[in-house]
């Protein structure tokens, strides 16, 4: 199977978002604040012509931190009949090489509980306690420092 990974609009990331991450949600619950800004990347995962994973990354900073130059990944999602093949690394390495070519200290996100051994399989760490997102679910702040 071949797979590409290639930057996209965020128009075209919004129905795998829904699916996974809103599903039985309002459609406009998978537009993100700074979805649109300059410095904000989507990246697809591609197989065969067809989106089946996406995940942005943002130029923001969290207080939670001290590094200057941080980056938030945020909407990180593979369509169900794609998860556990891999494709969830790759798209975190694609957007961790972005951030490093952007020459970023520091990648954080909120991370759902079920996703949350995933990310610590990449070397993300915890930081604090759990928190709830109110009708999402328990999250987690993790991050990995790049420098």
């Amino acid at each position: 199977m071949k797979t590409t990974i290639k930057e996209l609009k965020p128009e075209a990331i919004y129905p795998i978002r829904h699916e996974v991450l809103r599903k039985g949600k309002p459609f406009e619950t998978t537009f993100f604040e700074g979805d649109h800004d300059e410095k904000t990347k989507h990246f697809g995962l591609i197989l065969e012509n067809k989106v089946v994973g996406v995940v942005s990354v943002y130029k923001k900073n969290c207080d939670s931190f001290e590094e200057k130059e941080q980056f938030q990944i945020r909407g990180m999602a593979i369509l169900e009949e794609f998860q556990k093949k891999g494709f969830g690394k790759l798209l975190i390495e694609k957007a961790e090489a972005d951030c490093s070519k952007q020459k970023a200290d520091l990648i954080w996100f909120n991370a759902r509980e079920s996703a949350k051994k995933f990310y610590e399989n990449l070397n993300y760490k915890i930081n604090g306690k759990p928190f709830d997102i109110e009708n999402v679910g328990l999250h987690y702040i993790m991050f990995k420092k790049l420098k």
